[in-house]
């Protein structure tokens, strides 16, 4: 009887403890959720409409004028539906550009407004202004190597 109470013991306390070591060494981490996913992967190439018919032959994607769109369930709420864009353009588009890339990614995001305040608080360049549309709205900015990436607060 005395050694399943000194058991019961030592379990509780050791629970405790821990709760007690993980709630002092956590620290309140209160900043605003930034990137939720990709939203897209954009590339040049020489002939985007043959590049767009092969990935439609060769890889089965379900194509479009714009590329293709993949559908996926959000992790956090499975009833929420999200979308990833793959979108070919012309070798000599100009859209990537300051960038001298050759491929631009598309990052989903909450709250662009505030993201974009923190943006420059952190010195970070916004190429342009936030832009709506029906399905979202946008800004451009430059990594650490000045490649352009497309942030974009979906509406779904």
């Amino acid at each position: 009887m005395k050694k399943s109470i000194l058991l019961t013991l030592t379990l509780a306390t050791t629970f405790l403890l821990g709760f007690a070591f993980k709630t002092i060494t956590t620290t309140n981490n209160t900043k605003m959720k930034r990137v939720t996913g990709i939203g897209g992967i954009f590339f040049k190439c020489k002939d985007p409409k043959k590049v767009t018919e092969w990935y439609h032959q060769h890889l089965g994607l379900d194509t479009n004028p714009y590329g293709a769109t993949f559908e996926w369930y959000e992790g956090e709420d499975s009833t929420k539906k999200a979308q990833t864009q793959w979108t070919p353009f012309p070798e000599s588009t100009k859209y990537f550009e300051p960038s001298k890339q050759d491929f631009m990614i598309n990052y989903r995001v909450e709250n662009l407004e505030a993201l974009v305040e923190e943006l420059k608080k952190e010195n970070v360049t916004i190429v342009d202004k936030i832009e709506t549309y029906d399905y979202g709205k946008f800004v451009h900015i430059l990594d650490g190597e000045g490649n352009k990436v497309q942030l974009w607060e979906a509406i779904d």
